[in-house]
């Protein structure tokens, strides 16, 4: 009995420790877990700093913000550091500055220069400003054809001011054979990406003609798109279709808006026509028409161009 007794007492001893290990062994865990979360938190932490510590002193990153502050100066020091030492974008932006002369003096032949540095290492934009430098014949002589090779090679990488200006020079006949298919295949291209200049030549091409069969109603609708991203031509253009009743019923109220909202922009010889239209079609107009026109091109202000019908 006392053997038995003894047993009994180290069974029941025995079971409390296993009892008890069972209860340690969940709390271990958590506190594993505790600290594993503790230690990844540190390391992310100390990754999001260095992270935020690089971009701080990307040199890229400074020379753009003094650009966007307006310190041309020092914009243009940090761009070129950067560019003689090979970094494509910067060279890109050196050229551009020269071009418009901000931070250095204006010189077409530098920012030629520093172009063809980085389309040779594939810029796309760059790529294009060589071509408008070619077709402008600024800072090197104007050669169309030259012009046309580097349009195509952006445009072939969907660059979208490459494609419009590539179609341009086709539906105008510069240094390529006069091709409006052609021309409307590049518009098409550029205006699959939302591009307003494109949208806006792709509706003159389908009012005209020129390249796809005479389509009015597409016309409209091309010209709407571009219209509605401020595009003071295809807001132009569309007044004008208001006004004639062509794709759309006539609308002088709507026509008004239109020439309205363009010579609000005041952007050179458009805002100069589209106030010439907006003149034109208000001798026709009562005003109470008129006050209708200004009222719905003020909403459409209001609402971003989102509103306007």
């Amino acid at each position: 009995m006392v053997y038995s007794s003894r047993n009994a007492k180290i069974n029941d001893a025995s079971g409390s420790m296993t009892a008890g290990l069972t209860n340690v062994a969940p709390r271990f865990q958590a506190m594993q877990k505790r600290r594993c979360f503790k230690k990844l938190l540190v390391l992310v932490i100390l990754h999001l700093l260095s992270r935020s510590s690089f971009a701080a002193s990307n040199p890229f990153d400074d020379a753009s913000a003094a650009y966007e502050r307006g310190d041309y100066v020092l914009a243009m020091k940090l761009f070129r550091q950067l560019a003689e030492n090979g970094h494509p974008w910067a060279q890109r932006r050196v050229g551009s500055m020269y071009e418009a002369g901000k931070g250095v003096p204006q010189d077409y032949q530098e920012a030629v220069k520093w172009y063809r540095l980085a389309a040779a290492q594939g810029n796309t934009p760059a790529q294009y400003s060589l071509g408008m430098a070619y077709e402008k014949g600024q800072g090197v002589a104007q050669d169309y054809q030259e012009a046309v090779k580097w349009y195509r090679i952006a445009a072939s990488r969907e660059d979208e001011w490459a494609q419009t200006r590539l179609g341009s020079i086709y539906a105008e006949g510069q240094g390529v054979p006069q091709d409006f298919q052609e021309a409307v295949k590049w518009y098409r291209l550029a205006a699959a990406q939302g591009y307003a200049p494109a949208e806006s030549s792709l509706g003159v091409a389908y009012e005209k003609g020129q390249g796809v069969p005479q389509d009015y109603q597409e016309a409209v609708k091309w010209y709407r798109f571009a219209a509605a991203q401020g595009n003071q031509s295809a807001q132009i253009n569309l007044g004008v279709m208001y006004t004639n009743g062509t794709g759309v019923r006539r609308d002088f109220v709507r026509a008004y808006m239109w020439f309205a909202l363009a010579a609000a922009a005041l952007s050179s010889d458009s805002g100069d026509a589209a106030t010439k239209n907006r003149d034109g079609i208000a001798s026709k107009m009562t005003a109470e028409q008129i006050a209708s026109g200004q009222e719905m091109a003020r909403r459409c202000q209001e609402s971003k161009l989102k509103n306007c019908d």
